[in-house]
């Protein structure tokens, strides 16, 4: 865990240095929020916009080693950017743009992981929405585990707007009322 959230740290400054928007998801969040699990990469939503991924792109890749041969262009078509920190941890860049994962962004904080080491993460509102919408097994039961451990201080209004209009966009809207399920099986619990 020491290598990731190290591998973390240097991504985080490449990001500040070149004063971008971004906050690490998934896996750093879940320590952050939920109950903690092994997690073996970095993941972070960096804003990007379209049409301007290319600049980011050739950046990092000069400052982390491409998982791919093809790297820039599997980015380009899937929107993720795959590296490697030099200690071995892998680094996936989900390449930003809707207003979404903009006020995701925008709702980070910074989180002391380690002394002296602060990252910026998600909050626990949107890591629900983003598990949530991911809607695989290990997923919700993360969502189950971030309810419990932050009952009480979820915006649940937050989440379910924003899980509305992806479960409509994704055309699953079942999501909600899983979500909704599991709200009420898990807060206060």
């Amino acid at each position: 865990m020491i290598e990731v959230i190290r591998a973390a740290a240097e991504v985080q400054r490449v990001c500040e240095r070149n004063r971008w928007r971004f906050c690490f998801i998934r896996g750093l969040a879940l320590l952050r929020w939920g109950e903690p699990r092994e997690t073996v990469d970095v993941d972070l939503t960096l804003l990007t916009g379209l049409g301007n991924e290319t600049a980011f792109i050739e950046e990092l890749t000069e400052c982390f080693e491409p998982r791919l041969a093809d790297a820039r262009d599997f980015a380009l078509r899937n929107r993720v950017l795959l590296l490697r920190a030099a200690s071995g941890v892998g680094i996936d860049v989900a390449l930003a743009w809707i207003p979404f994962e903009e006020r995701v962004v925008n709702r980070s904080t910074l989180y002391e992981f380690q002394q002296g080491v602060s990252l910026r993460t998600c909050s626990a509102d949107d890591l629900i929405v983003m598990k949530a919408f991911a809607g695989r097994g290990k997923d919700w039961v993360d969502v189950e585990n971030v309810i419990v451990r932050q009952s009480g201080k979820l915006d649940w209004d937050t989440i379910f707007q924003e899980i509305d209009v992806l479960a409509e966009a994704k055309g699953e809207p079942e999501i909600v009322t899983e979500l909704g399920k599991r709200r009420e099986d898990f807060e206060n619990t």
